[in-house]
């Protein structure tokens, strides 16, 4: 498998950390010429990030690409603000542009990127709106999509760069992948006397490097970081892309507890990085990753992203995490110093190292499952009495509350009103009991004779007649024998997302069909009436509900075919509604079991993305008789 160097982008310098880093670079060398072979741990650059960018969809002889993302992206990505690590001083300079360190620190010779303001546009489209970062020839803003409306980021260098030919190229590579797990890159081109790329940007997700200053993750927290890192990378790496440059600020988490990685080729590509084995630097990046999360400090002598580091902790054997800081997980330790292994630190003896972010991955799945923490519940409100709990018309009033039960006011409750005449109160409860005893009457007589015609073709709201076969609902699971995706006209394409059809009734809750992303209203952006999943029961049988899972509350409706279809229908007007609601988890019902062969489940409401726009996704549906 070809192995491709990549990374992420930087955002602000800080100056007084150049000593260090050329100490840091200088012991690096010293370790590598000790045991010859290439450093695994780089080290950290004191610069924060403004916004990563993934790649493009073209050939390295175009000088021009327009992504098919920049029209459907799925998100967008949010201020950078992390610090970064470099390449060893030591490690080759790739073809296509990567630059040694003196090329880096040479900043005279590197062009000046070009003299850009806010308010300028690029391709008359994209408004930049404020630098993020100027650094080493290039610089990063965060700017407006005028066409689509949302944020991006944008990444701009001089044509005369010399690792602007290695930028396009890592951005294209990275957008051939089109992960959702990493910050994806809507445009990549080489306009004249600049080159830009434009990536998404994420207002609403938390970089980690944020969430690390508040402390350390919770248990569950650190298994779902390292879990989705290892196997997202994982990923990236048998497409032959790497990053190299993980920290706390190119990790984003957003509104729904996902995790997403910014910065997959282009950083680095931006900063010369390249590694003789950069499965080796990943794997060890999501180490250091996890145990800043269970301790809050950063795994190498020398501070950095905010953190404090383990200073002489470092410098002969790492001490577990466990070892740190009291009540951490000791499996959790145990998988950061299998990937930290790496760079020096000391392994358990019967645990064998992870080399790969697929080892890493293999590793956290063998784990024990590790449950979520308790949802903490507020302290309810006091009790409050009623007003016959407090004595106002219990019993012993007017004369007195009843004991234990009373309370202040309880001696001045208004007096109860007088009784009826004699004669005139028992002329009262005899017409009463007449009235009542008529209505009992009247209502039997009406069942009996229901019950006499034996109404046996009463009809659902499908307009099916319930015949022989239909039965009291069972609630077992009807096999699905096939599935297609719903879009008929009018405003419908006639397919959304195909491929994905058979994750939404597989069984397995992590897999999920969905839809294309609408804009600025929750119901297809006012474009269609709704898009779905017709199921194929393989012939006409017994259906009393349909339960379906959604990522968001979403609307839909359950629909279903007459039972005398011989054929699926291709549009709406072939299906009668059965039931409808809005929920994450619904169930929905036929008031009473219908026969048919093939049912609808057609969404209307679709949930907000984290980008603020809206998408559905369904993670499974279940027929049941």
């Amino acid at each position: 498998m070809a192995e491709r160097s990549t990374a992420s982008v930087g955002v602000a310098e800080n100056s007084g950390e150049d000593e260090a880093l050329t100490a840091r670079a200088d012991k690096a060398n010293a370790d590598s010429a000790k045991d010859g072979s290439s450093s695994s741990r780089p080290p950290e650059e004191t610069r924060t990030d403004a916004g990563d960018a993934g790649g493009s969809q073209a050939g390295d002889n175009d000088s021009t690409v327009s992504l098919g993302q920049a029209d459907a992206s799925t998100e967008a990505t949010g201020p950078e603000g992390d610090t970064s690590r470099s390449v060893p001083a030591h490690a080759p300079t790739t073809a296509g542009g990567a630059a040694s360190d003196e090329d880096v620190e040479a900043t005279s010779t590197t062009p000046a990127p070009p003299e850009l303001h806010s308010g300028h546009k690029l391709a008359r489209r994209y408004r930049l709106e404020e630098c993020v970062t100027r650094l080493d020839g290039f610089s990063s803003w965060r700017a407006v999509d005028e066409k689509l409306r949302r944020a991006v980021g944008v990444h701009l260098l001089p044509t005369g760069h010399p690792r602007a030919r290695a930028v396009l190229s890592a951005a294209r590579s990275s957008a051939l992948l089109g992960d959702p797990r990493f910050v994806q890159v809507l445009d990549a081109v080489e306009d004249h006397d600049v080159v830009y790329i434009v990536h998404e940007w994420l207002p609403d997700a938390t970089p980690l490097s944020n969430i690390l200053a508040a402390g350390p993750l919770e248990p569950h927290d650190a298994y779902q970081l390292v879990s989705q890192l290892s196997q997202a990378l994982a990923a990236a790496h048998r497409e032959g892309l790497a990053h190299l440059r993980l920290t706390p600020g190119t990790v984003l988490r957003t509104g729904s507890g996902q995790y997403r990685v910014r910065g997959l080729a282009v950083s680095a590509a931006l900063r010369g990085i390249s590694s003789d084995t950069p499965q080796r630097s990943d794997t060890e990046g999501i180490g250091a990753l996890l145990y800043a999360a269970l301790t809050q400090r950063w795994p190498y002598e020398e501070d950095a992203y905010g953190l404090t580091g383990v200073g002489s902790l470092a410098k002969d054997n790492l001490l577990p995490p466990d070892q740190v800081r009291a009540g951490v997980h000791r499996g959790l330790s145990q998988i950061a110093m299998r990937a930290l292994v790496n760079d020096g630190a000391t392994a358990s003896s019967q645990e064998r190292p992870c080399a790969t972010p697929e080892e890493l991955a293999k590793a956290v799945s063998a784990m024990p499952r590790i449950k979520p923490p308790e949802p903490a519940f507020g302290t309810p409100r006091p009790y409050q009495r009623t007003t016959y709990q407090q004595g106002a018309y219990g019993p012993g009033s007017p004369a007195r509350p009843a004991p234990g039960i009373g309370g202040p006011g309880a001696g001045s409750e208004p007096p109860a009103p007088p009784a009826l005449p004699g004669r005139t109160g028992k002329a009262l409860k005899w017409g009463v009991s007449a009235l009542l005893i008529a209505a009992l009457g009247l209502g039997s007589w009406q069942v009996a004779d229901t019950l006499l015609k034996g109404d046996s073709t009463a009809s659902d709201k499908t307009g099916q007649a319930n015949g022989p076969g239909e039965t009291g609902a069972t609630g077992k699971p009807v096999k699905v024998v096939s599935a297609k995706d719903f879009d008929p006209p009018p405003g419908g394409n006639g397919s959304e997302n195909p491929a994905d059809v058979p994750d939404a009734h597989d069984g397995a809750p992590g897999t999920y069909w969905l839809t294309q992303k609408y804009y600025g209203r929750p119901d297809f952006g006012n474009l269609k009436p709704g898009v779905g999943i017709v199921l194929d029961l393989g012939k006409p049988q017994q259906v009393s509900s349909v339960k379906v899972d959604f990522m968001g509350a979403t609307t839909a409706s359950f629909l279903a075919a007459p039972r005398s279809t011989t054929g699926m229908p291709t549009t709406l007007g072939g299906f009668s509604k059965v039931g409808s609601g809005t929920g994450q988890h619904l169930t929905l019902k036929a008031k009473k079991p219908i026969r048919t062969q093939y049912v609808l489940v057609w969404l209307t409401k679709l949930p907000v993305s984290d980008d603020g726009n809206y998408r559905g996704r369904v993670t499974e549906i279940q027929v049941l008789s």
